[in-house]
């Protein structure tokens, strides 16, 4: 294996035998240490040399290097799970085997604040998607006809056509021995209580009439991972690929899983998940497959699945629960795609709020759900709600907070909630709104913006004085391109392109990512520049004058 990295959550020791008192404390500071890099999880590998030898221990020994991780890990309020173990070769002839252990450590960070991973879930319509999130998040299989999706449906129509419509998201939770709480936990009290690790899926449309709302939904979430589910009866059919290649062109580590297994025979897999293998060999995604069958291959899968260009794919059954349990084991070992650093020098930036949907509730009045982005929101922050049709901003005081449908009173960057905004009509409020710091002020709404855009296909219909739909965020709007910094646009080049938003100014910052859509033409890019600058004026108690800015 690889040497042991210096930084992370990953840490080889060769053994753990009967440590002196103050070497024990060394180990449990050490451990402390490399949970913090993994924001409550970390693996360690026993028998295993610094430099990456496979060492081995005697079963004996290994047994007794266990007991004494188990002990660190009780110092600090973990818990430790033995991922595999399997035997090596010894240097040392005594007959006798040698073994190495991989063991997760997971421990619930001090202020129960788990941030949960991300994952969007795609693919065409009738492959089984919210299916599979049915049976994963409520332990019952499906009979065939979709009765485990009932629950996860919004609309009349969804139930009656069988077709996702909307956004819907659904949490999966594992408690310190990796087993699943959605099972046995009776309230969200209760839920929230066992959880040590968060998934939160995204359940999108995998309907063609309804890619715009699939598209808002995967750049408002701002996924950890992609989960593609294929049908194994169907195949790869044309919004697999079309997903596919937004979430190539978004850079989102990916993971497929084919399903309805029991309704096909085995060639008929073999053939689909060989079709998947091709599909993801071919330039542009440039992807090692895994096909994952055992225990063993998915813990293997989750361990490197974000180090390389490993794509795991699995093969289920909602029905008869094969492979099921892969999954989940595969789901439970997920890494976070962030460090502590990153994540503590987002938390320390101007709060920015952005608005995916609105609600109103009788008793609490206006409220709205979606992401923080950046920096702290707590019960009772005063921020600044806009851009309106008019550019402007105004004040607003944060009532209430949720999370897991339980109330809070703090929210860190990268989490999902919703907020009580007293006094704010619905009508006020629409999907790209935000919610910044007041020290942000004078706050910022632009017209026009320039970025680099890279054609994804069509790139024909990239044109000067072309209208194109700008999905930017939770920001979904049209926009007129106004100039581009060459005549025409192919295949694998750049070009700097100029938009004017038609409706009214919106939030934009430097750096964001941003996809187009006209027609079939597609294309991916990053905002680089903001146009069409103006004075700041002064804000008063209640509005905010039109604000833009270059950079923030």
């Amino acid at each position: 294996v690889p040497p042991e990295p210096a930084e992370g959550n990953i840490e080889y020791k060769l053994k753990l035998l009967d440590p002196t008192p103050s070497r024990f404390i060394h180990l449990v500071t050490q451990m402390k240490w490399r949970l913090r890099e993994g924001q409550g999880e970390a693996i360690y590998e026993i028998g295993v040399e610094d430099k990456g030898t496979l060492a081995g221990l005697s079963q004996s020994d290994l047994q007794l290097s266990l007991d004494t991780l188990q002990r660190m890990a009780r110092h600090l309020g973990a818990s430790t799970t033995v991922l595999r173990q399997c035997a090596v070769e010894s240097e040392e002839s005594t007959g006798e085997e040698h073994y190495v252990a991989e063991v997760l450590v997971r421990r619930m960070p001090d202020d129960h604040q788990v941030l949960p991973l991300r994952v969007a879930v795609l693919g065409g319509e009738a492959a089984g998607k919210s299916t599979l999130l049915g049976v994963l998040t409520r332990g019952e299989r499906d009979n065939g006809r979709g009765s485990a999706r009932l629950n996860l449906l919004r609309h009349r129509h969804e139930v009656t056509s069988g077709h996702t419509s909307s956004v819907s998201h659904e949490i999966l939770g594992f408690d310190g021995d990796g087993e699943v709480v959605n099972y046995v936990a009776q309230t969200a009290e209760d839920f929230c209580e066992r959880a040590s690790k968060l998934i939160s899926f995204v359940d999108l449309a995998g309907h063609q009439k309804y890619q715009k709302t699939t598209v808002c939904g995967l750049t408002c979430s701002q996924p950890d991972f992609v989960l593609l589910v294929v049908s194994a009866v169907q195949g790869i059919v044309g919004m697999t690929r079309e997903h596919l290649g937004l979430t190539m062109a978004l850079g989102v580590p990916l993971f497929v899983v084919v399903t309805k297994m029991d309704a096909c025979s085995d060639a008929v897999c073999q053939r689909t998940t060989q079709q998947i293998c091709r599909l993801l060999k071919l330039p542009g995604c440039s992807r090692k497959t895994l096909l994952v069958s055992s225990e063993q291959e998915a813990v293997q899968a989750a361990t490197s699945f974000t180090t390389g260009r490993l794509t795991p794919i699995f093969t289920v059954s909602c029905v008869t629960g094969g492979n099921l349990d892969l999954l989940k084991r595969f789901l439970n070992l997920l890494p976070t795609q962030s460090t502590i650093e990153e994540q503590q020098k987002l938390e320390q930036e101007h709060a920015e709020f952005q608005v995916d949907e609105t609600y109103h509730l009788s008793g609490v009045g206006t409220v709205v759900g979606g992401i923080l982005v950046r920096g702290i929101i707590r019960v009772g922050d005063e921020v600044l709600l806009g851009p309106d049709e008019q550019g402007e901003f105004r004040r607003v005081l944060v009532a209430s907070l949720q999370r897991n449908r339980l109330p809070c009173r703090m929210l860190r960057a990268g989490q999902v909630a919703t907020l009580g905004l007293p006094g704010i009509e619905r009508t006020e409020l629409r999907r790209g709104s935000v919610l910044v710091s007041r020290s942000m002020a004078p706050v910022l709404a632009c017209q026009e913006f320039e970025a680099n855009i890279y054609p994804l296909s069509q790139p024909e219909g990239i044109q000067c004085n072309r209208q194109v739909t700008v999905h930017l965020g939770a920001i979904m709007q049209n926009a007129t391109i106004t100039e581009m910094s060459t005549e025409r646009l192919s295949m694998g080049k750049c070009c700097r392109v100029r938009f004017r938003f038609i409706h009214q100014l919106e939030f934009v910052l430097i750096g964001r990512r941003l996809l187009l859509r006209a027609g079939r033409c597609k294309g991916m890019g990053e905002v680089v520049s903001i146009m069409d600058i103006s004075p700041p004026h002064c804000l008063n108690p209640h509005r905010s004058r039109r604000h833009r800015i270059v950079s923030c």
